[in-house]
């Protein structure tokens, strides 16, 4: 066997696992839906429900399906979807406009895998509600959540762009191209350091327009990627794919640790999923940049690191939040870190592999190496 069959198959069977362990350890058949966390006695760590958790967990499943094939995961969506509505009131719309666009994203994806008309239903139904997000205050932008729609941040901006662009490369609506760039061009004139490619996570949440520099999120430097990534796809403009590269360079320098080379904890809950999220536009970036090997090395190597550190016998891999070291066995595993360890499992098995690739330490330029730990 080559090395680069033998690889293939290495990321393949990791793949597998995390998708087995996500499966076995946190699906709940009474509620169609995940547990929020692993163990979740008597199903009380459902108590609140987590939305756009959800939407990334359609996301993982629609990765599964389409690396595998796998009718299981035909089948855990269409159970999904139905405990999702149910949980949700019977419709798709919530108050976040950032949360409805992850379930959109999610939805479209599944509606291109499977051919399902009602997937697709439901991504026309979120992406109208979302369009409402946008006003003028702050010179324009969509909204965080509708009780607040002076508060603008990337989180509910950068995400809409890479669905406006999808959604047009899918059905061809001018108007969703339209929207792609008048978005984008928003993200970019407000909430990028122009002098070196960090992503800033929003603008006027206190009400006095401040930006919120201090706020360094992984989360928010991988959507900025992707909206990137898709206006390329679309346009062809290189202006784009720099852009993209530029903030990966941020990634490099800023949210990498010199001592592990891998990304940083952020923390448990909602940013459980950041580095997931980042992981899953790096690979569309190296896929949109196949000049740029770093790319592709750096998600290989954050994969690899990783599994190392799981414990002995990684059948059931559980994923934390700090990629340098395995969960402890009695702590509880939240959904959103789990998500996010699948998601780098399958970024992996995405990757075209290297056969003379030296995974062991990252190829990090004098330039681009990390210049301390990210706080």
């Amino acid at each position: 066997m080559t090395t680069t069959m033998k690889e293939t198959e290495i990321r393949q069977q990791r793949a597998d696992l995390a998708q087995t362990a996500l499966d076995e350890l946190f699906w709940n058949e009474k509620i169609r839906m995940y547990n929020i966390q692993t163990p979740c006695e008597n199903g009380t760590c459902n108590e609140i429900f987590h939305y756009w958790w959800m939407a990334h967990a359609v996301d993982v499943l629609v990765d599964g399906l389409r690396r595998t094939g796998e009718r299981r995961y035909v089948q855990r969506l269409e159970q999904l979807y139905d405990g999702l509505l149910q949980r949700n009131g019977g419709a798709w719309p919530n108050e976040l406009y950032d949360d409805m666009e992850w379930m959109a994203l999610a939805w479209l994806r599944a509606y291109q895998t499977t051919g399902e008309p009602r997937y697709k239903e439901a991504v026309q139904l979120l992406w109208q509600d979302i369009q409402t997000g946008w006003n003028e205050h702050m010179g324009g932008g969509i909204a965080w959540q509708k009780s607040q729609l002076d508060y603008k941040n990337t989180p509910a901006n950068a995400p809409a762009v890479i669905l406006a662009a999808r959604l047009y490369q899918a059905f061809g609506d001018p108007n969703d191209w339209a929207w792609a760039q008048r978005i984008y061009e928003w993200q970019a004139a407000n909430l990028i350091d122009p002098d070196t490619g960090l992503v800033w996570d929003g603008m006027n949440r206190t009400g006095d327009g401040t930006i919120d520099k201090d706020w360094r999120f992984t989360y928010c430097q991988g959507v900025f990627i992707g909206a990137s990534v898709e206006m390329y796809r679309v346009s062809g403009d290189a202006a784009y794919l720099e852009a993209a590269l530029r903030t990966f360079r941020v990634v490099l320098q800023e949210f990498t640790s010199r001592k592990t080379g891998l990304l940083p904890e952020e923390g448990d809950g909602d940013a459980g999923l950041f580095k997931g999220i980042l992981i899953r536009y790096l690979v569309q970036l190296a896929q949109a940049a196949p000049d740029h090997p770093e790319v592709a090395e750096y998600v290989a190597l954050q994969a690899e690191r990783t599994w190392s550190h799981l414990a002995a016998d990684p059948q059931q891999p559980r994923f934390g939040t700090d990629w340098s070291q395995a969960p402890k066995p009695d702590i509880a595993v939240s959904l959103s870190s789990q998500l996010s360890g699948v998601m780098l499992m399958e970024a992996a098995a995405a990757l075209k592999p290297k056969a003379a690739q030296d995974q062991s330490a990252p190829r990090l330029t004098s330039e681009a190496a990390p210049q301390g730990e990210t706080p």
